[in-house]
């Protein structure tokens, strides 16, 4: 099994930049949380003090169409949180304050990189809890129109596997698996920038989103080429960021998975229902401290039964219409 005790960050650290939607300026500051804490988003005022806070839980996500929004009752409290959720799990840190002053987080160049480097900045420790995981049992699989992901056991720690398929020349079929340690989420999947279609960007604007989005935060492609002058970071970048994606989405179980995810054409939406399809299934998983032995794990085959995702309703869209990342 992995690292027996809890992390959290040693300092606080802020970003700065602008949300994709609305264009306006946001602060994101990491603060360092007690052991149990897990990950926590809080809303502060304008003069610092703290309206709002959530736990970072799949229960708390209330959009999900192009980005992944969390809030309760009130309304939503940030969107866009995937990519700072992402950095904070693939870099092993259990226990977080996220404090925002803003509706959504800021974009910066598209991808978690400024996020694992204010976690390098801020530092991580381990504290004298031991680590709670939450240990895949059986498959539980999702299927929506012509996507499916699947989570299912892996006991050597957390697996991505990802397919997608992009009715385009420049993108194409592309597919991405790996164990997401430490230094495989720094190496190969934290500078994945977002990205999105030049042709869904005047129907975006007219509408009131990506007013934010530039070169500078967005992979934008038009039907033969890169508009971005520094082209593609990863010749399969897209398929990177969905992956991505999907790990900050899978932040929201509140502890590491001892599981492999399999997505196909999926997005925030899929990652959501499979997650909450995993939950809703008691037998499927179960919660193990890093001392204890495992449980006996199900044989992977039969294959699980296909559950049908539910429809939700989008809050706030993501740069570039139906087709972004």
């Amino acid at each position: 099994m992995k690292a027996g005790k809890q992390t959290t960050l040693r300092d606080q650290a802020a970003v700065s930049g602008i949300g994709i939607h609305s264009g306006l300026p946001a602060t994101l500051t990491l603060l360092p949380a007690d052991a149990n804490t897990g990950i926590v988003f809080v809303r502060v005022g304008r003069n610092g003090e703290r309206d709002r806070e959530i736990r970072a839980d799949v229960r708390a996500v209330t959009a999900t169409e192009f980005a992944t929004v969390l809030g309760d009752a009130a309304g939503p409290l940030c969107s866009t949180a995937d990519h700072v959720l992402a950095a904070l799990s693939g870099l092993g840190v259990d226990n977080a304050i996220v404090e925002i002053d803003r509706p959504e987080d800021p974009i910066m160049d598209g991808s978690s990189a400024p996020f694992v480097a204010a976690i390098d900045q801020a530092g991580v420790v381990t504290l004298q809890a031991p680590r709670r995981y939450i240990q895949v049992l059986k498959p539980v699989g999702v299927t929506m129109d012509d996507a499916y992901g699947e989570l299912r056991p892996y006991a050597r720690g957390f697996r991505i596997e990802v397919e997608i398929q992009f009715d385009h020349a420049l993108i194409g079929r592309q597919t991405l698996a790996l164990d997401v340690e430490p230094d495989s989420f720094r190496r190969e999947l934290a500078r994945a920038r977002t990205f999105g279609f030049m042709r869904d960007v005047a129907k975006l604007w007219n509408s009131g989103f990506a007013l934010g989005a530039s070169f500078e935060n967005t992979l934008v492609v038009t039907e033969d080429r890169v508009l971005n002058p520094d082209g593609l970071r990863f010749a399969d970048e897209f398929a990177r960021h969905k992956a991505l994606d999907a790990i900050g989405d899978l932040t929201l179980a509140g502890a590491p998975l001892l599981a492999a995810y399999r997505s196909v054409r999926g997005g925030h939406k899929l990652n959501h229902a499979v997650l909450s399809a995993l939950m809703a299934d008691p037998s499927a998983f179960t919660v193990v401290e890093a001392h204890e032995p495992r449980p006996e794990i199900r044989p992977e085959a039969p294959r699980p039964r296909r559950i049908r995702g539910h429809a939700e309703t989008g809050l706030v869209a993501r740069a570039y219409g139906p087709d972004v990342s």
